[in-house]
């Protein structure tokens, strides 16, 4: 039923979106809501399927500081056991009597010498050890290095401080309907040229065969100069578009999904940031408007952008227009 409804009215499908058309291929979304495609590549072994820089800038930030800190725990647990092989006579100094506390006192030399901290009173004495010590404090210069260029990296790298709604609506407009989300900045960064790309995916059956569809949603405003308080994306719901006259049940039968793409000029990088995100069918609110999420402060001198309502909505009369 979607598909004829959509050929009725001879929507232009998308050609350049990077997905396939072989509906079998995908499960679930495409592009979840992080943006990342919904794809898990195998063929290759774990090495050589993750790049370890990409995964370390990406990781979020509690990961990120129990990944380094482990590392630093256990590389200094392997040269501990080093020490404590070779023997613990060779390190002078110790005043440690029993197994467990030698061991202990091994693992605090390790992380001293890693660390080239070197406090004094625990010193190798034999050539072995003092080469395995020798080499343990050059590790320590490339590890902290890595994980200094890491932090920068992090740091340094640039993102697009944009959240979007949690759904998007299908909302009355001049005497129609459109579909509606919006998104909003939400640190102090200062966006331009910022330009929004949607794109809408619909498994449709073609010649007894299912297979998948792109199509291309215009809006209202595409681009904007600034991006400072909230933007909603504006797609009208004419003879034109794919979205006409089908309903939210059509749209889940035909497991819609409109995928976001967002790039925008940040000054403060000087640098170009993307975002991309998507909605699926069950993602979309019927006969639903969004609530303004700014106003002025008590003073009237300045605009109170208040996050928290990006999402919310409240239930209006939708005149559905049909085919």
């Amino acid at each position: 039923m979607a598909k004829q409804k959509l050929f009725t009215i001879k929507a232009r499908t998308d050609e350049t979106t990077g997905f396939g058309t072989v509906s079998a291929m995908y499960g679930g979304r495409l592009v979840n809501k992080d943006g990342r495609a919904n794809i898990h590549r195998r063929g290759l072994g774990f090495l050589q399927r993750h790049s370890w820089y990409h995964t370390m800038l990406d990781m979020p930030r509690t990961h990120f500081l129990g990944a380094i800190f482990l590392c630093f725990l256990l590389i200094n647990l392997v040269f501990a056991f080093v020490y404590f092989f070779i023997g613990v006579e060779y390190l002078g100094g110790m005043v440690a009597s029993t197994t467990t506390e030698k061991f202990i006192e091994a693992y605090f030399f390790s992380a001293q010498t890693f660390t080239t901290v070197g406090y004094g009173r625990i010193n190798p004495t034999g050539y072995l050890t003092s080469f395995v010590a020798a080499f343990e404090a050059f590790s320590g210069l490339l590890f902290f290095a890595l994980a200094t260029g890491l932090f920068y990296a992090r740091f340094s790298q640039p993102k697009a401080f944009i959240r979007f709604s949690d759904k998007a609506i299908m909302a009355p407009f001049k005497g129609g309907t459109a579909f509606m989300f919006r998104l909003t900045p939400f640190k102090n960064t200062y966006l331009t040229d910022a330009e929004v790309k949607l794109t809408l995916a619909m498994t449709l059956e073609e010649n007894g065969k299912k297979t998948n569809q792109f199509f291309p949603l215009s809006l209202q405003l595409s681009s904007i100069n600034t991006l400072n308080l909230s933007w909603t994306l504006v797609h009208v719901v004419d003879e034109k578009s794919p979205f006409f006259g089908l309903s939210l049940e059509d749209l889940i039968t035909a497991k819609a999904e409109i995928m976001v793409f967002l790039k925008a000029f940040d000054e403060t990088y000087s640098n170009t940031v993307v975002k991309r995100s998507s909605y699926l069918a069950e993602e979309i609110e019927f006969g639903a408007r969004f609530l303004p999420m700014y106003h002025r402060s008590a003073d009237g001198n300045t605009t109170i952008l208040d996050i928290e309502k990006l999402s919310l909505t409240e239930k209006v009369e939708l005149n559905q227009p049909t085919a």
